[in-house]
């Protein structure tokens, strides 16, 4: 009597791959909700840390902003600019943390079937985007206490949402692979997340590095290389207006790097992809 062995393994071409992602939506659902229901699982406020945590981080960036006396837009208040970069930022910086560790915090699940492993760090992003829709009503409500209304150009505020996404979806996939490989990424992710927060202008405005004739033109061209300044540059421009997103040199620049980071980032995951459930 012969035996059959059924082996399992992704398609041999890129297009079955892709394909493979569709066919196993079922279990991205399903990785996106149970880190939804466990997020907060046995916290006394349970979702609201989601408004919570940004709310601090604005107040405390606010507070540097207003001792450093840096610029703001005549009639913006300098709360409501801090809003708005710490939101997108809050959501960068998450999503790239737990997409980098989620193949390690899943590693049970890659080692005994097969499915295409992108699910795992785009689901943690999806979650995180959610939780960026909760907090998202801190901005509003600063904005109805101010009385501040923005013009038509906010419609371009989900342009620079994806940019976001891309942005921490490109740097947590190349991260999240190197991480199954070398474990001493764990600790290099806080750092970078502590050092993107100090360069990245949060709580002061790019004009205070791109009009400061003391800075170094070289020195202007590395922080425009920061993929975060054309975003939270971008979500400014869309609440407080001007006629381009400011520096569009500098922005330009901050797009190009969000997109070699996402393409770089799915090439080496897939790359590694197939050796995860043997070094993990």
């Amino acid at each position: 009597m012969s035996k059959h062995r059924i082996v399992i393994e992704p398609g041999t071409e890129n297009s079955n791959y892709w394909k493979d992602l569709w066919n196993y939506r079922g279990l991205f659902y399903f990785l996106a909700w149970r880190d939804i229901l466990v997020r907060y699982k046995q916290t006394a406020i349970g979702i609201l840390w989601a408004v919570l945590r940004p709310l601090l981080t604005i107040f405390v960036m606010a507070f540097i902003g207003w001792l450093f006396n840096s610029d703001v837009p005549e009639g913006v208040p300098r709360i409501l600019l801090v809003s708005a970069a710490t939101l997108p930022w809050q959501f960068f910086s998450s999503s790239f943390s737990e997409s980098s560790n989620s193949l390690i915090s899943n590693s049970n699940l890659l080692t005994k079937v097969y499915f295409p492993r992108l699910i795992v760090p785009v689901s943690t992003v999806i979650v995180c985007l959610i939780d960026f829709l909760i907090s998202f009503v801190i901005l509003l409500g600063i904005m109805l206490y101010y009385q501040y209304l923005p013009d038509v150009k906010i419609i371009m505020l989900p342009l620079f949402l994806l940019l976001a996404l891309i942005t921490s979806m490109g740097a947590g996939l190349f991260i999240a692979a190197l991480n199954v490989k070398y474990r001493d990424f764990r600790y290099v992710i806080p750092f970078i997340v502590q050092f993107g927060l100090y360069v990245s202008p949060i709580a002061f405005s790019s004009v205070d590095i791109y009009n400061n004739e003391k800075i170094p033109q070289l020195v202007k061209y590395i922080y425009s290389l920061n993929p975060m300044v054309g975003v939270i540059d971008g979500f400014r421009w869309c609440l407080f207006g001007g006629a381009t997103p400011l520096n569009m040199n500098g922005f330009l620049t901050s797009v190009l790097i969000s997109v070699l980071l996402l393409i770089i980032g799915v090439r080496y995951f897939r790359k590694m992809e197939k050796s995860f459930a043997d070094i993990i």
